[in-house]
């Protein structure tokens, strides 16, 4: 599918042949959802749909996880008329912050921050991610949050894998993703099948 072509059919997901396959190898991610944000009506609609079940909740802030969580973020945030709250990897904020371990995706051990000025007892947060694969960058920045008194109403990514992490986060959190329930046995299996058809 053209990364500009809105097709006059628009279906559940009708955005997800949109990512790319990994061509690169297994040092890097095995596909690349961030095509799909090229096309303005792909972006508007992953973004309408991760909100939908969250449509009857109280959200007074949208936060979201660098860096590829600031696209959805920011996008959600604007939908909903909320503000936008960043959590950044570890030494980028110039100003006093609470910081989290973790680990992420590929193994390796990180560190990720957020400012002390805005989040507080009480606020309603919206976290926002680009995928969760193993689900500890959410898992620590759930932490990061709560630590601070915030609740956080939700979790919204384009993709949730069933890996352990992403179990544990469907379990205890409201959540949201943009994959039809046909599809989840592909995301898990790290192939898509639109991914044989791939043209750029």
């Amino acid at each position: 599918m053209d990364a500009l072509t809105v097709p006059e059919s628009r279906g559940e997901g009708w955005y997800l042949p949109l990512m790319a396959p990994n061509t690169k190898g297994p040092n890097f991610a095995w596909l690349d959802p961030s095509r799909l944000y090229c096309n303005s009506q792909a972006l508007s609609d992953c973004v309408k749909d991760l909100l939908k079940p969250f449509r009857n909740d109280s959200i007074d802030l949208v936060v979201g996880i660098d860096a590829m969580g600031f696209i959805l973020g920011s996008a959600a945030a604007i939908t909903l008329g909320k503000g936008f709250l960043v959590i950044r990897k570890a030494g980028h904020l110039c100003v006093e912050t609470q910081s989290q371990n973790y680990r992420d995706y590929t193994g390796e051990e990180k560190r990720m921050e957020v400012r002390v000025d805005v989040l507080r007892p009480g606020l309603r947060v919206l976290l926002v991610d680009q995928w969760i694969e193993t689900g500890g960058t959410m898992t620590a920045a759930i932490k990061l949050v709560e630590k601070q008194g915030a609740a956080v109403v939700g979790v919204a990514a384009v993709a949730i894998e069933n890996s352990e992490g992403g179990k544990w986060i469907k379990e205890n959190y409201k959540y949201s993703h943009c994959i039809p329930k046909e599809l989840q046995s592909q995301i898990d299996s790290k192939y898509l099948e639109s991914f044989k058809t791939f043209s750029r």
